[in-house]
């Protein structure tokens, strides 16, 4: 398998790439996956384990850095901005289908964590994806509104909201807005505020476990109400009547984001619960991924190959 380091441009912004191709022979063009991260992370964490596993698979995959993230272009840094990431999909799309490697009809999407819904989204709008799968699903404008498991007190982001505006008038007046810090400095305050998920969360981007010097620790205030209106499941109804599967840890408690996107779909939709895995399980516990690119590989060979 070869990693080649690729830009492209997303509404004006440069992104930085890598390119996972195939060792074995090829006939012609082969199939292709655009592979998206979580939210806060970088291509060279999950997205690019999941792209090199499926690249040995043989698809041609890219995993990519967001705009405002990473190595890729942007200001200001740490900017989750759901309608660009949205867009960075349908950039990536466009960058794959003038490589003579890739057969530009057979091209599907694969979002980790906040990419699960941003590639719905994507999918839902643009054409040229044949089908679209996803890994541990979380839409994080419904992650900051309502919490990871969908019961946080409305108060509280009523709070960042107050916070947003506050840096917004900030920035005009001149001064430092800020940032929002994402995670804590212990394994023991990330329990307290957030559980084992939040817990989770820290062991991976804040430990030798999967930390990364360009994963972002913190966000800029304006992700926030860019994030308040934003609905990424709205367009899935339009996805049909192209195929979607979800793999989710049956510990993970985002899986209702993902039940939810599941009930909208109007095409050929499957959930597949992998067993004992929490959602950052699936970033890179090899007892839990191994199966996922199992099920992932059956799905794309089954829609961008034999269809």
């Amino acid at each position: 398998m070869a990693q080649t380091t690729v830009s492209f441009d997303s509404a004006g912004i440069p992104l930085v790439g890598h390119l996972h191709t195939p060792d074995t022979p090829a006939s012609g063009p082969r199939p292709a996956l655009v592979v998206g991260h979580p939210g806060t992370s970088v291509k060279e964490q999950t997205s690019g384990t999941y792209a090199q596993l499926m690249a040995e698979r043989g698809f041609v995959a890219l995993a990519f850095d967001a705009a405002y993230q990473g190595e890729s272009g942007g200001l200001p840094r740490g900017l989750e901005d759901p309608a660009q990431r949205v867009e960075d999909f349908k950039a990536a799309v466009s960058y794959l289908t003038t490589l003579d490697e890739v057969d530009a009809d057979r091209i599907g999407l694969l979002g980790i964590c906040a990419s699960g819904s941003y590639s719905l989204a994507a999918t839902g709008g643009d054409h040229r994806v044949k089908a679209v799968a996803t890994v541990s699903t979380a839409e994080p404008a419904r992650q900051f509104r309502l919490g990871a498991d969908g019961t946080q007190n409305p108060a509280v982001f009523q709070a960042l909201l107050d916070a947003a505006a506050a840096a917004r008038s900030a920035a005009a007046r001149g001064e430092d807005p800020g940032t929002m810090t994402m995670f804590l400095e212990t394994a023991e305050q990330a329990r307290a505020l957030g559980g084992q998920h939040g817990v989770e969360g820290f062991e991976y981007y804040c430990t030798p476990r999967g930390q990364h010097e360009r994963s972002a620790k913190t966000l800029a205030w304006e992700s926030i109400d860019r994030m308040a209106f934003h609905d990424a499941f709205f367009a899935v109804p339009l996805i049909g009547p192209r195929p979607i599967l979800q793999i989710i840890g049956e510990r993970a408690v985002t899986a209702w984001m993902a039940v939810e996107a599941h009930q909208r779909a109007t095409g050929p939709k499957e959930i597949h619960w992998i067993k004992g895995a929490s959602h950052v399980d699936l970033y890179d516990r090899k007892e839990y991924i191994d199966p996922a690119i199992d099920k992932l590989t059956d799905f794309y060979t089954t829609h961008l190959i034999t269809d």
